[in-house]
């Protein structure tokens, strides 16, 4: 008996590739940010900007390259995460361009949009060249080594307000330790990927804890070393706690054992407050986290977290609008660490709201994916890069919200930043060549698009009918679609 794609296939088992719909939200998220652009002139100067179409033009014709790539290299990959990074993106060249109004002849939206290019052109190189993401696993040990220079390099340079985080070469500066968090992320997930057993089986049980034994438990310590040695030398909170953070979570996941999650906090707080009662530069982090507006009440002026509180609070619901806010009052870095607070400021907090959903989407998918993946390396892998964004927007919100202390890292996408933005735009590529794999049918079993044994026979044929099975086993099986280890749909 012959059946019709139609009558044969049952909803829940068809396999759109969706690459429609991602264009049609990048067409969207496009037209969001040249609105946003002509709102920023309006409301500071009055008209249009004269090169709102050039911006939208070049915003678009990245956002279509990259949709290419995907289309043509990952075609299964997951539709949200390419409209999301160009959203994002499109939002803080935005926000940029408006804080330069205040600020010129200095201009830094030109300087982002280029380096907007070289990131959208690693993400199309990510995507086209790497056909397997298992061939990473490979490389661990040569990641972490990557990973231990990107660190270490800034040691030599000197500190830029406070913190020993950058190199500069001529006119150009890079942050390192923007690119050793991707490669921590692939020697994380391969090393645990290979050592997840040991991990959650062996050693000593205490309780309700199930401690590992010294040769397993080694590398945690190392990485907590490390991650207190960054904090020592290059005043680097945000970086230490990025890759401790990492390391617990991708632990938890490998193992399910909550007491990574108790050690891994344990082992925080007493770096953190080792490294409090003798570094100067993070004891004022402390100071101006517990005491915000001491500044003002010593008569000294309003400090930069003050202002930006300040900000977040003249935002209230709808915000006063793009270009009608005062947040360039909270100095140098509005551009930068504080660029959330032009968010909060203008946009309100409908707008902030809406941003940090575009972020959570981020991580949800990518944590999907990771639950979709069959092999542990890419399973972990896939988490810990959405991982990355999701405590990068914690440590940055919380500390300009004043929840956590500052830590000087940039918001995805948002803030101006070279390095920060090439790098996330790599994350986003990964994730999307993780999501095609995840999504991907298995070649044997695709015809057109659709699970071919499925079309072998009618959803009413029961066991006795032509094709049906004959035994759990058998070549007449219905098909089912693996989501992840051990589970089946």
């Amino acid at each position: 008996m012959t059946a019709t794609t139609e009558d044969a296939l049952p909803p829940g088992l068809r396999l759109p590739r969706r690459r429609g719909v991602e264009l049609a939200l990048i067409v969207g998220a496009v037209l969001i940010s040249v609105l946003g652009y002509m709102s920023a002139g309006l409301g500071r100067n009055g008209e249009v900007p004269s090169n709102a179409f050039g911006y939208g033009a070049g915003l678009g014709a990245l956002a279509l390259l990259a949709h290419l790539a995907v289309r043509l290299r990952a075609p299964y990959a997951d539709p949200l995460l390419l409209p999301i990074a160009v959203l994002l993106n499109g939002i803080g060249l935005v926000l940029i361009y408006r804080l330069d109004l205040e600020t010129l002849p200095e201009e830094a939206a030109p300087t982002q949009l280029v380096w907007s290019t070289i990131g959208v052109a690693l993400f199309i190189a990510v995507v086209f060249f790497l056909r397997d993401h298992r061939v990473l696993q490979r490389y661990a040990y040569l990641f972490a080594a990557a990973a231990l220079v990107f660190m270490i390099l800034p040691i030599f340079f000197p500190a830029v307000n406070g913190a020993k985080i950058w190199i500069q070469i001529g006119g150009m500066s890079l942050q390192p330790g923007e690119f050793a968090k991707i490669a921590f992320a692939i020697f994380f997930a391969a090393y645990l990927a290979a050592n997840r057993n040991a991990l959650a089986y062996t050693g000593r049980r205490i309780w309700r804890f199930q401690l590992p034994t010294m040769r397993v438990f080694a590398p945690v310590l190392a990485v907590w070393l490390l991650s207190v040695g960054v904090l020592v030398v290059e005043t680097d909170l945000g970086t230490s706690l990025l890759f401790f953070s990492l390391f617990v979570i991708l632990l938890y996941v490998a193992t399910g054992r909550a007491s990574w999650i108790a050690i891994g906090l344990l082992l925080t707080a007493v770096g953190a407050a080792l490294v409090a009662s003798v570094e100067p530069h993070i004891q004022s982090r402390v100071e101006d986290w517990l005491h915000p507006f001491a500044s003002i009440e010593e008569g000294r002026g309003a400090s930069q977290l003050a202002q930006s509180l300040f900000a977040f609070g003249a935002g209230q619901l709808l915000g006063t609008g793009l270009g009608q806010g005062h947040s360039i009052l909270i100095g140098f870095a509005a551009k930068s660490d504080f660029i959330l607070a032009t968010a909060g400021e203008e946009l309100g907090l409908t707008g902030l709201t809406a941003i940090f959903l575009l972020y959570a989407l981020i991580v949800a998918r990518g944590y999907r994916t990771g639950l979709a993946l069959r092999d542990p390396f890419g399973r972990l892998l896939a988490i810990g890069l959405a991982s990355i964004v999701g405590i990068q927007v914690f440590v940055i919100a919380g500390g300009v919200m004043d929840l956590i202390p500052l830590t000087g890292m940039a918001m995805p996408f948002l803030a101006q930043g070279g390095s920060s933005l090439v790098t996330n735009w790599i994350i986003i590529a990964l994730l999307i060549r993780l999501s095609d794999s995840a999504r991907r049918p298995e070649p044997e079993h695709v015809e057109t698009g659709v699970i071919a044994a499925v079309l072998a026979r009618r959803p009413e044929d029961g066991p006795d009918a032509p094709g049906g099975p004959q035994r759990p086993d058998g070549p007449g099986r219905e098909p089912r679609r693996r989501t992840g280890e051990g589970e089946e749909l």
